[in-house]
């Protein structure tokens, strides 16, 4: 790929900051004025003699004072579900299944409590399959990204670790819910989703769905860790809310979450079970992006009550009502494990480290954290593998 060069040189500032005129200068290094005005103004480039005359006039080194700015490499990247059409998108890059995949850094999605940086920007008319992708950084060093999408904060949590141990390691973690996220790793926008949804009929965690979501694919599950989940209340349980029937008493508002979140299938199933139709219930509507956000709206006072797991609940000062174990896992394709970055990522999760950091947010079972608890062969073989 071709780049176009320009020098660039920081003369003006070094010279200012010690104090110095352009005639100064001039008369150290030997050369006229002129040159001195040309070279800071960037209409002429010095020889290599008149380069070294002024960084030794100036005490510095040639190459603090002259560098070659390139022009940013570019990349065609497949964008992401969710990439809005417009001008000077901020973009998260990550290469999956051999293709550069485009993750969008707008509104929520570009910060975790912190504003995420980027790896380039671009433009999508939302009608192209591709986009032009200018990247601040070496598509070499992009080819260290992981990516992940899933619900719980704690994925953030093995990231950062995952890279503190891995140095070049890129981890991205695009919030999903975990049917979201099975989607986005089946349309290969992801590495790995993390899933946490109970089958009723097979009495099962996260394997039929996955099954049914990448049909054609061997898929590894890997153990986050087994976290409780129920309702979170305020401090002391005002309304002495328990049961699901309780949602459903006057004076009663909770926070709910969208379709195809865990959450929210444990709260439909627990309804169902208590013979409460979910108009019954103030608030079933309202809906929450997350578990941060069902019990910040628990804790600021526009709800009673949420369904979450209990390290989101104590990590606001709340209180928590378990209603059943839920087992969180990794899904990540068979295939990607070759590759050496996916391969660091999942080997920090077995790490005791990262189970402590777990333990100490409370509410998660780490004895299965980082095993493969099932290997879910392909529902539609492809034919010969039969």
């Amino acid at each position: 790929m071709s780049q176009e060069r320009s020098l660039q040189n920081n003369l003006r500032q070094t010279r200012t900051r010690l104090g110095m005129s352009q005639q100064d200068l001039a008369g150290r290094a030997r050369v006229t004025r002129q040159t001195i005005g040309a070279v800071e103004a960037g209409q002429y480039a010095p020889s290599a003699t008149v380069a070294l005359r002024l960084a030794k006039a100036l005490g510095r080194r040639v190459e603090d004072l002259f560098w070659l700015e390139e022009e940013p490499p570019v990349v065609e990247a497949i964008p992401a579900t969710g990439v809005p059409a417009g001008q000077g998108q901020r973009m998260a890059l990550a290469r999956v299944d051999g293709r550069w995949v485009a993750h969008s850094l707008m509104g929520g999605s570009g910060y975790r409590w912190e504003m995420l940086p980027i790896d380039g920007d671009g433009d999508w008319d939302g009608v192209a399959d591709q986009m032009r992708i200018r990247t601040l950084d070496d598509p070499e060093a992009l080819l260290r990204s992981v990516a992940v999408a899933g619900c719980t904060p704690a994925l953030s949590l093995w990231a950062r670790a995952a890279e503190r141990w891995n140095p070049g390691l890129r981890v991205f973690w695009t919030f999903a819910n975990s049917t979201e996220a099975l989607e986005r790793l089946a349309r290969g926008e992801v590495h790995a989703a993390g899933v946490h949804l109970y089958d009723d009929r097979s009495d099962s965690f996260n394997t039929p769905f996955v099954r049914q979501a990448l049909p054609d694919r061997t898929v590894l599950l890997v153990n986050l860790g087994v976290w409780e989940e129920g309702l979170v209340v305020p401090p002391g349980n005002p309304k002495g809310l328990i049961g699901a029937a309780d949602l459903a008493q006057e004076g009663v508002v909770i926070i709910n979450r969208e379709e195809g979140a865990g959450s929210r299938q444990l709260l439909d199933r627990m309804l169902s079970r208590a013979h409460v139709p979910p108009a019954a219930v103030r608030g079933y509507e309202d809906l929450a992006r997350g578990h941060i956000e069902v019990a910040t709206a628990v804790a600021e006072g526009r709800a009673d009550a949420g369904v979450t797991a209990r390290a989101v609940a104590a990590s606001l000062g709340l209180d928590f009502v378990p209603w059943h174990q839920a087992r969180y896992d990794i899904a990540i394709p068979q295939s990607y494990m070759e590759e050496e970055p996916v391969q660091q990522l999942i080997s920090t999760l077995g790490h005791r480290r990262v189970r402590a950091q777990l333990q100490l947010l409370g509410g998660y079972d780490t004895s299965q954290t980082g095993h493969v608890v099932d290997l879910v062969e392909p529902a539609n073989p492809p034919e010969g593998a039969r």
